[in-house]
C-alpha cells in the first residue's frame, strides 16, 4: 500500500481554479477509501480524479457547501480498508464515505460506515450483499449494483445469436456476482466456468481451457491489469477471433482499449456510459477531465463525477447539512436531482441505479482511433435482480 496519502479537495479545487486562497469554516468531510496502487490503481485514480473535478467546478464546494475530500490508498486489502474506514470515521469525524473500487473491500468498509451512522455513496462496489434484504437506508451506489452489467452482457450474448458461452472471473465478491449476473440473463449453455485469482497476471491455463471447450464465445469479468494481460495474451494465443469476447464496460475501458490497441478491435461490451454520449453533462464532464487532467477519462472518471454530483444535489438541498439533517440529506440522495453524465438518473428503492445499457463494439473510427462505438440500447431501464428483497421503498 502506498503510504497515507491525504487530498484536501477544497484547497486542490480552488488551485485548480486559480485562487490562492479562501477562508473554508467547517467543510463537510469526505473520506475517500480507494485503489490507488496495484495494476488496478488506476481505477482509483480516475475515481478520485471525477470527483475531485467536481469540486473543481464549484471551486472547492459541492451543492455550495465547502466539503474537505480525505483520500488513502487501500491497496486492494480488505485490512487496509478497515484501518482507514476507523480512522476517518473515529479521528477524522467524515460525514459522508466513498470511494471503494473492489468489492473484497466493500463489506469490511460498509458495515463499518452504517454502524456509524454515516452515509456511504458508492462509485464503483456495489456487492449482492448490499443490494437485497442487507439493504441499508443510507448505502447509496452511484455506479451499478455488481450483477447488473454483466446482466446486461448476457442480454447482448443472446441478441448475437450465442449459444454457448465459456465465462471466467477472479474469485472473490464482485467476480461470483459477475458470473451470477450473465448466467442469470444468458440463454444458451455454459461451456465451462472458472475462477482466477484477483491480481492474476499469467492466464495461459485459462487459455487452454478455452480451447479445448470450443465456445461459440467467451465472457469474463477482469477490470484493470487483470483484463490487460488476459487480452494481449488471448489475441497472441490466436483465439480472439475464433471465440468471440462479448464482456461488460468493466473488462474493455479506454484504458484496457490503449493497453493492448488491436487486439480490442472487435470486441463487444455493454456499458452504462460511453465517451460520446450526447448530452451537455457529459461533453462537460469529458472536456473538463481531458483539460484538467490531460488524459481521456474511463468509466470509472465518469462514476466519480456522478458520485460528487449526487452528494452536491442532496448537500444543495439541505443547505450543506448532512447528519445533523439525516432524514432530508437521505431524502435528497434518493431523489438524485442532478444532470448525470449518463443522461437520465434515477435510484431503484434499494438506493441503486436504473440504468439504460448500451450495447458497444470497438473498432477504428475516421481518425485511426480505436474507440468503444455505441450499436444500440440492449437493456434500458434496468433494475438489478435484488431490488425486489430489499425492504426499503
Amino acid at each position: 500500500m502506498k503510504t497515507a496519502n491525504i487530498v484536501i479537495a477544497t484547497s486542490m479545487a480552488l488551485a485548480m481554479s486559480g485562487i490562492a486562497s479562501a477562508v473554508m469554516a467547517e467543510p463537510v468531510k469526505i473520506g475517500m477509501i480507494t485503489t490507488l496502487s496495484t495494476g488496478a490503481g488506476y481505477l482509483g485514480e480516475d475515481v478520485r480524479d471525477g470527483f475531485l473535478l467536481a469540486v473543481a467546478e464549484e471551486g472547492g464546494k459541492l451543492g455550495g457547501a465547502e466539503v474537505e475530500v480525505l483520500v488513502e490508498d487501500d491497496g486492494r486489502k480488505p485490512g487496509n480498508g478497515k484501518q482507514i474506514a476507523d480512522k476517518f470515521l473515529k479521528r477524522d469525524k467524515v460525514e459522508i464515505m466513498t470511494g471503494v473500487i473492489f468489492s473484497n473491500i466493500t463489506p469490511v468498509v460498509v458495515p463499518l460506515t452504517m454502524k456509524a451512522g454515516v452515509f456511504y455513496v458508492s462509485p464503483n462496489s456495489a456487492p449482492s450483499i448490499f443490494a437485497g434484504k442487507g439493504c441499508n437506508q443510507d448505502y447509496f451506489v452511484a455506479s451499478w449494483q455488481n450483477d447488473s452489467l454483466h446482466e446486461s452482457a448476457g442480454v447482448y450474448a443472446n441478441e448475437l445469436g450465442y449459444k454457448n458461452a465459456y465465462i471466467l472471473a477472479p474469485n472473490y465478491q464482485a467476480g461470483k456476482d459477475s458470473l451470477a449476473g450473465f448466467k442469470r440473463y444468458f440463454k444458451g449453455k455454459i461451456a465451462g466456468e472458472t475462477y482466477t485469482k484477483l491480481g492474476q497476471t499469467d492466464y495461459a491455463a485459462e487459455i487452454a481451457k478455452i480451447r479445448d471447450a470450443k465456445p461459440d464465445m467467451v465472457f469474463h469479468f477482469l477490470p484493470g491489469g487483470m483484463g490487460i494481460n488476459f487480452l494481449k495474451q488471448y489475441s497472441q494465443a490466436g483465439l480472439k477471433d475464433t471465440y468471440p469476447l462479448v464482456v461488460s464496460t468493466a473488462s474493455m475501458d479506454e484504458k484496457i482499449m490503449g493497453a493492448v490497441k488491436d487486439a480490442a478491435i472487435g470486441v463487444r461490451s455493454t456499458a452504462h456510459w460511453n465517451l460520446a454520449q450526447d448530452n451537455a453533462a457529459n461533453k462537460t464532464f469529458v472536456e473538463g477531465f481531458k483539460k484538467t487532467y490531460g488524459r481521456t477519462p474511463t468509466v470509472y472518471a465518469s462514476q466519480g463525477y456522478d458520485t460528487a454530483k449526487l452528494i452536491a444535489s442532496a448537500l444543495k438541498a439541505t443547505g450543506g447539512k448532512v447528519l445533523e439533517a439525516k432524514d432530508d440529506f437521505r431524502a435528497a440522495l434518493k431523489k438524485a436531482d442532478f444532470a448525470s453524465v449518463r443522461g437520465e438518473f434515477k435510484l431503484a428503492n434499494n438506493n441503486h441505479p436504473i440504468n439504460n445499457w448500451l450495447g458497444q463494439v470497438v473498432e477504428k473510427d475516421a481518425n485511426g482511433n480505436i474507440v468503444n462505438k455505441i450499436v444500440k440500447v440492449v437493456s434500458p431501464n434496468h433494475k438489478d435482480a435484488y431490488a425486489d428483497a430489499c425492504p426499503l421503498k
